[in-house]
């Protein structure tokens, strides 16, 4: 495979939009999980019920295969197979991801937020670039709650969308929207699988956010890194 050249701080200028995928990338996931798991505890011995447990981690593995296999329209799907492997109603599934996935997590948000976010977001604001965001989840609600804005957001569920990453279709959406040329464009995200496919297969850049090397891929470790000094100093 033949690597793309790395990005460098004096690039910066040749990009027009700067995309950011939101889970992992805006947040620090594990430190939010660590809420999630105390929470849901909690609540299971309230309840006496664990079945909401074994929903949630059927629809996470469902939604993974389901992203693998690049299905198309896909949530109808992924609610029904849910659904059938945890053994309860798709309505049931349906008010279980929106209250643990979609909305308890919000609170949590704000303090989990990656060090140095709010700051490069100005910059990217003061450069002059487009802030996009590309997201497998509904993302408005969480980039609220993590006090960012963005110029155009789209997720995996959107009209016109209809699939997940490393599907081309939600980032070429972005790119349209945006307006700009998809070799002006780069993605940072956490996943190499998922962004940073994604990110290849419609002729953008990709940065993955990472704490080790990975092979093929250019990482950072902070969003106070030197990659990123141009944008933090104007």
């Amino acid at each position: 495979m033949t690597h793309p050249p790395i990005v460098r701080p004096s690039d910066w200028d040749g990009f027009d939009l700067v995309a950011f995928d939101v889970d992992g990338t805006l947040y620090d996931q594990r430190a939010l999980r660590l809420r999630m798991v105390r929470d849901m505890l909690l609540h299971a011995a309230v309840v006496w019920d664990v079945g909401f447990i074994r929903v949630l981690r059927a629809y996470r593995r469902i939604r993974e295969r389901l992203a693998d296999a690049q299905q198309g329209v896909f949530e109808a799907t992924l609610i029904a197979e849910t659904a059938a492997a945890a053994g309860c109603a798709p309505a049931t599934v349906r008010a279980i991801i929106g209250e643990w996935i979609e909305q308890r997590p919000l609170r949590y948000l704000a303090d989990c937020r990656y060090p140095g976010l709010l700051e490069l977001f100005a910059g990217l604001r003061r450069s002059g670039k487009i802030i996009g965001i590309l997201s497998d989840y509904p993302a408005r609600a969480k980039l609220a709650a993590l006090g960012l804005s963005a110029d155009h957001v789209v997720s995996a569920g959107d009209d016109g969308v209809g699939f997940l990453k490393p599907h081309p279709r939600g980032l070429e959406c972005l790119i349209a929207a945006a307006g700009v040329r998809a070799d002006a464009t780069i993605l940072i995200g956490d996943r190499k699988e998922r962004d940073g496919l994604v990110a290849r297969r419609t002729g953008a850049r990709a940065l993955i956010r990472s704490a080790g090397r990975l092979d093929g891929w250019q990482t950072f470790a902070r969003y106070d890194s030197p990659l990123f000094a141009p944008l933090l100093e104007t």
